[in-house]
C-alpha cells in the first residue's frame, strides 16, 4: 500500500508528544478547578447562522454535507451546519438553552477540539484544541471578573514548562470613546484596522483607517497615537488623557483599565500590561480585551486571548454578559515540542516490564503483571521469551525503568532498576516503584526562550 501523505494543518503527535499534551491539559484542568470553574462540553456542530452571528467568519467554517442532507430530508430547516471554529459562540448557545438549570454567576471551563478553515502556518492549524474559561452572569456581571480571569490564566500558564508569559490588556470602551471623541463614526472598522498594526505596520494601517473607517489624516494620526501607548501601571490612563480627546465612555474605560492594572500588579507584578493597540477582531467584545504572548517567542503570536462580552448571549428578555479567555493549546504545544522546551521521562505509561523466562511460564509473568496493575502500578509483559538481555534492551528503548524477573510465585521474584543496575528481591503484592517513576512525568528540558 502506498504511503499516505499527511494533511497540512491537522497535527498528530508521537507518543512522547502526547504525554506532554496530556500534562498540559491536566495542569490547565487542575488549575481551573482550583478556582471553581466547572467543566462542560458542547456539541461540535452548530448552524452556520449561529456561527456567523458575531463577526465575519463564514470563510473559516467547515460545512457538513452529509448531516446537512439529512436535515433537508427531514424538513429540519434550511440552516447549513458547520463545525465550530471556537468555543465561545457554542457556549453562548449552551447558556441560553440551560439558563434555567444554571446558577449565576456561572464559571465554566471547556477543553475541546475546534476546526478552522484557514491557511496552515507556524502556530496555526485547521484542527486544534482550545482551553477556555468564562464567567457568565444573568443581566449583570461585576467588573472584578475582568481582572480575576487573566490572573487565573497567568497562574495556569505559569504551571506549564514554558517561558514566562505577558498578558497584554486593553479596553474596548477606551478605543470606542476615543474614536467617537475625535469624530470617527465607524468604530468597528477602525478597531479592525488597528488590529492589523503588528502585521502591516503604521503606514498601512493609517491608509486602511482612511479607506475602511472613513478617517481623515488627522483622525488616523490620533488613532495611531492612542494605539502607541503601553505600560504596566495606572499612568497609562494619564497618558491617554494627555492626548486631549475626552468623553464619558473614554473615562469609564480608562477607570476600568487602571483598576485592572492595579489589581493585577498586586497579585502578579509584571505579568499584565496595558497595550492600547490590542483590539481583537471579533465584534462581540465590549470591555476588557486580552492577548498573551510567550516572552522571547513573540513571533508565535498570541497563545491566549479573549475579553468581555455583554450581548453575545441574549434571549430578548434577559442577557447573559460574560468574560472569558481561550488558550490555543495546540499552538502552544507546537512551540513546546518544536523547541524542546519539555520532554517526558518516558513515552509509554509502563513502569514495569515483566520478563518471560519461556513461553511455558508466560502465565506466571501475566499473574505478576495483574497483581501489579491491581495495585495501580502500570505493568506490561514482554512480547516474547528472548534472552533476558534482549528483554532489558526492549524496556530500555521505551524508557521503562524496571524489569521484573518472576520466580515460581508472586512472592518469589526480583526486580531490576535498569538505569542503576540494582536488582533486589521483590513481592508483587507489596513492592512499589518510587513515586516519581510510577507514571511518566514532564520535565522542563530548556529554561527560558
Amino acid at each position: 500500500m502506498a504511503r499516505a501523505s499527511s494533511l497540512s494543518g491537522f497535527p498528530e503527535w508521537l507518543p512522547a508528544g502526547r504525554v506532554v499534551e496530556q500534562h498540559v491539559l491536566d495542569t490547565l484542568r487542575r488549575t481551573f478547578e482550583l478556582h471553581g470553574f466547572a467543566g462542560v462540553e458542547t456539541r461540535a456542530v452548530e448552524p452556520l447562522a449561529q456561527l456567523e452571528r458575531k463577526g465575519e467568519t463564514s470563510k473559516e467554517v467547515y460545512l457538513l454535507r452529509r448531516l446537512q442532507e439529512e436535515r433537508e430530508g427531514t424538513g429540519a430547516g434550511d440552516d447549513q451546519l458547520g463545525l465550530h471554529f471556537d468555543l465561545t459562540v457554542p457556549f453562548a448557545r449552551y447558556v441560553l438553552e440551560n439558563a434555567g438549570r444554571l446558577t449565576f454567576p456561572f464559571k465554566r471551563y471547556q477543553i475541546q477540539k475546534v476546526w478552522r478553515g484557514e491557511r496552515p502556518q507556524e502556530g496555526r492549524f485547521r484542527e486544534f484544541t482550545q482551553a477556555d474559561i468564562d464567567v457568565v452572569g444573568a443581566d449583570t456581571l461585576p467588573f472584578h471578573y475582568e481582572a480575576e480571569l487573566p490572573l487565573v490564566m497567568a497562574e495556569a500558564l505559569a504551571a506549564l514548562p514554558i517561558p514566562p508569559v505577558r498578558i497584554s490588556v486593553n479596553n474596548r470602551k477606551v478605543a470606542q470613546g476615543f474614536y467617537e471623541a475625535i469624530g470617527l463614526s465607524d468604530v468597528d472598522a477602525a478597531l479592525r484596522s488597528i488590529d492589523k498594526l503588528d502585521k502591516i505596520g503604521e503606514r498601512a494601517v493609517a491608509q486602511d483607517l482612511q479607506d475602511s473607517a472613513g478617517a481623515t489624516e488627522d483622525q488616523a494620526r490620533a488613532a495611531l497615537e492612542l494605539a502607541g501607548i503601553s505600560g504596566g501601571d495606572e499612568s497609562v490612563a494619564e497618558r491617554v488623557r494627555a492626548l486631549g480627546p475626552r468623553s464619558d465612555l473614554l473615562d469609564e474605560g480608562l477607570e476600568e483599565l487602571a483598576r485592572l492594572l492595579r489589581t493585577a500588579g498586586q497579585a502578579a507584578p509584571g505579568t499584565v500590561v496595558a497595550d492600547l493597540k490590542i483590539a481583537r477582531g471579533l465584534d462581540y467584545y465590549t470591555g476588557s480585551v486580552y492577548e498573551t504572548t510567550l516572552v522571547g517567542h513573540e513571533g508565535l503570536g498570541s497563545i491566549c486571548s479573549g475579553g468581555r462580552y455583554d450581548s453575545l448571549a441574549s434571549d430578548g428578555r434577559r442577557s447573559y454578559p460574560g468574560v472569558g479567555l481561550s488558550i490555543g493549546v495546540t499552538r502552544l504545544l507546537s512551540r513546546i515540542l518544536g523547541n524542546e522546551m519539555a520532554e517526558p521521562t518516558r513515552a509509554v505509561p509502563t513502569a514495569v516490564l515483566v520478563a518471560v523466562r519461556d513461553e511455558e511460564h508466560r502465565s506466571t509473568s501475566s499473574r505478576v503483571a495483574r497483581a501489579l496493575r491491581a495495585r495501580g502500578i502500570p505493568a506490561d509483559v514482554a512480547p516474547d521469551a528472548a534472552k533476558f538481555g534482549k528483554q532489558i534492551r526492549f524496556a530500555d528503548r521505551r524508557g521503562i525503568p524496571f524489569v521484573w524477573f518472576p520466580g515460581e510465585g508472586l512472592a518469589d521474584g526480583e526486580v531490576r532498576d535498569i538505569r542503576s543496575g540494582e536488582q533486589v528481591p521483590a513481592d508483587a503484592e507489596s513492592w512499589r516503584p518510587p513515586e516519581p517513576d510510577l507514571w511518566p512525568r514532564v520535565v522542563a528540558a530548556v529554561e527560558g526562550p
